[in-house]
């Protein structure tokens, strides 16, 4: 049995990575790192919280709300540690016993697939409602990845470097002021007239040009950009992939197959570009995405005057709008968000503050110097 292993350490403090060497004892892990320090980490104070799948690392983790962290490539780690410390079983994830998991998945999948059609209908969002809910974020990353390829290429994204610049900055004011969060997100711009924006699973936001430049301030983007990083937060954008791509991208997910998201990521696109949020979807967005504007202390009536506007425009407007199509507006939604903007409490701060966001909205597709 081998007793030693290869792993990375972070003190939870920073990002970086110390190579260090992992001992297996009865009571706990013996962690040297290259810098030759050792520290000791009993059993009963570590946690698992990745590494129960095909490919992926196992990740450990000792502390509070910001962790000491182990990674560990190699899954023979846990098979190790399962016959060092059998009773460990209840603890850490045991890969030998996966195929059977495995097997079971399939079947159980199998079984969705031969029920009546009345039962696929509520059956099928039900299982994607628990496969989104339990995928890793890494597994999400590599589906949104592999979507906002085909949707917004890298060679048709905006690159000035003062747009994007401004639009990280509000991105980041709004989830600075959030709870801790798994995803790193990004925004990306995409050079295209349609009025448009989405999320995508794993941290990812598109706003295409058309809809940057009908924002007549920051504070409007930021609401557009609120409300779609809670698409994120809350897997909607991953719960309505699973749910209306085919069946295998389900069993993907539910038997946390690795290359699925990269196998779907073209059936994943196709739903993102089609996708017509629920209107409790809706409404969840809405709703956090205004309590992320005031922790940030953003103006709310950004996001409320864009919406109101919005709603002024639906049902006399062009195919170009496509971000009426999926996110349609009500008096009553708008009716509720100024509630709550009234509710809040403290004064809001100014994005951006001595920028001319008339200028910079326009950055995108504007002609090079």
């Amino acid at each position: 049995m081998q007793t030693d292993w290869q792993a990375h350490y972070l003190d939870g403090q920073t990002a970086i990575r110390h190579p260090a060497t992992v001992r297996l004892m009865r009571q706990g892990l013996e962690v040297t790192t290259g810098g030759g320090w050792t520290r000791f980490w009993p059993y009963a104070e570590i946690r698992q919280t990745q590494g129960f799948y095909e490919g992926e690392e196992v990740r450990l983790e000792r502390g509070g709300n910001i962790p000491e962290v182990l990674l560990v490539s190699d899954l023979g780690f846990l098979l190790s540690l399962h016959e060092l410390a059998p009773e460990l079983s209840a603890r850490f994830h045991n890969p030998a016993r996966r195929g059977a998991r495995l097997r079971l998945t399939v079947l159980a999948a199998a079984g969705v697939v031969a029920l009546t059609a009345a039962i696929y209908l509520w059956g099928i969002p039900a299982l994607a409602t628990l496969a989104a809910a339990r995928v890793p974020v890494s597994w999400e990353e590599q589906l949104g990845k592999s979507a906002v390829e085909y949707l917004a290429p890298a060679e048709k994204r905006c690159e000035d470097p003062r747009l994007n610049a401004a639009v990280n900055e509000i991105a980041a004011r709004l989830t600075a002021a959030a709870p801790p969060s798994p995803y790193a997100f990004r925004v990306y711009v995409l050079d295209h007239p349609v009025f448009n924006a989405f999320a995508a699973p794993g941290g990812y936001v598109v706003v295409f040009r058309g809809l940057l430049e009908r924002t007549s301030t920051p504070e409007e983007l930021a609401g557009v950009l609120a409300h779609e990083l809670q698409h994120v937060l809350h897997r909607h954008a991953t719960r309505a992939i699973i749910q209306h791509a085919s069946t295998g991208l389900l069993i993907a997910a539910l038997s946390g197959d690795v290359t699925g998201p990269l196998t779907y990521g073209l059936e994943a696109a196709r739903v993102l570009g089609q996708l017509s949020y629920s209107r409790q979807a809706e409404e969840e967005a809405d709703r956090e995405g205004m309590k992320m504007l005031v922790a940030a202390s953003v103006d709310p009536a950004g996001m409320i005057g864009f919406f109101g506007v919005l709603m002024k425009k639906e049902g006399k407007t062009p195919e170009a709008f496509k971000y009426l199509s999926t996110h349609p507006t009500s008096a009553e939604r708008v009716a509720r968000l100024t509630a709550m903007a009234a509710a809040a409490k403290g004064k809001p701060a100014p994005l951006l503050p001595g920028s001319d966001w008339s200028q910079i909205r326009g950055l995108c597709g504007a002609p090079k110097r």
